[in-house]
């Protein structure tokens, strides 16, 4: 898709420049992990069992490691590679967590990382139609990220979403051990597992605040995480957490950051929780919902 340049309303179509080297694009991607995927940066070049991955990432919203690999050729075979690295952290955990430990100075143990949420992300000027394809299983956790430089000095990233039909993996995790053995321990968590922790009003009632979320920006995707649904524009904006009787929902901005006039939303700064963010509003009846979206609208840049 060509970018232009708009000049009195004359638009001029900036020029699309090639990157010489994966290394610029691995060089674009770590100096801005946080800015342009929410994630951290633990190690660039990471070793292990004579396979080099080329960013280690964590991602401190759902306590997992993330495997980073950028691509220039349009013949590699990501789900094959995708499925090897997975495998290669499953079977090799206590090397991440030393990696993660020295590079932080801490002393996180291995079974307080969520393996089950344990991704892989491959970056590339394009995919083809076959890598795409390969990548759209709806419980893979394999992410293609395309991403294109211009002239000025512009940059576009985009990830490629997966189609709402996207089949499962199983049937074609059954043809090896190998493919199994990642297909069983790591989870794609999905809106439905949320939502059946929920009594028939709260069902409907998540339904009722999931589309006047989307409603707010055409940008809003979902991601369900093992804990919360989380909606993202860049980064989480909001994140429901489905129970029985109510839904908890949890803005994701500073506490004092936003102008709640009926101060209906909880301060959780210093309480444990499993949302993003400072405010915590329950609600169990949508009497409040008009409202609720107008804090939400804040925080979505």
């Amino acid at each position: 898709m060509p970018i232009y340049l708009n000049t009195n309303n004359k638009l001029q179509e900036v020029e699309e420049k090639t990157f010489k080297l994966e290394r610029d694009i691995q060089r674009v991607f770590e100096e801005n992990l946080n800015t342009v995927m929410q994630l951290t940066l633990v190690k660039s070049e990471f070793t292990i069992k004579d396979r080099r991955i080329d960013t280690l990432a964590y991602d401190d919203q759902v306590n997992a490691f993330v495997i980073i690999e950028y691509k220039r050729d349009k013949s590699i075979s990501v789900f094959d590679q995708g499925i090897t690295y997975l495998g290669l952290m499953l079977a090799n955990k206590a090397d991440f967590v030393i990696e993660y430990n020295e590079k932080f100075k801490k002393s996180i143990k291995r079974d307080e990382v969520d393996w089950t949420q344990s991704r892989i992300v491959f970056v590339s000027t394009s995919f083809s139609e076959y890598q795409i394809s390969a990548a759209n299983f709806k419980d893979f956790a394999i992410e293609l990220w395309e991403v294109k430089q211009y002239a000025n000095n512009l940059i576009s990233i985009n990830p490629i979403k997966k189609t709402k039909t996207a089949p499962s993996i199983k049937p074609v995790t059954q043809q090896s051990e190998t493919y199994k053995k990642v297909s069983d321990e790591i989870k794609v968590y999905t809106e439905d597992e949320h939502v059946a922790f929920a009594n028939e009003e709260i069902a409907e009632l998540y339904v009722k605040f999931r589309d006047a979320i989307f409603n707010l920006d055409d940008g809003i995707e979902i991601k369900p995480t093992k804990l919360y649904v989380a909606f993202k524009k860049d980064k989480n904006i909001v994140d429901i957490q489905v129970q029985k009787n109510s839904l908890k929902i949890f803005i994701n901005a500073k506490f004092g950051s936003i102008d709640d006039g009926k101060q209906l939303a909880r301060d959780v700064a210093n309480v444990g929780h499993f949302g993003n963010g400072d405010y915590q509003i329950v609600v169990s009846n949508d009497n409040d919902l008009e409202y609720i979206m107008s804090l939400i609208k804040q925080v979505i840049r």
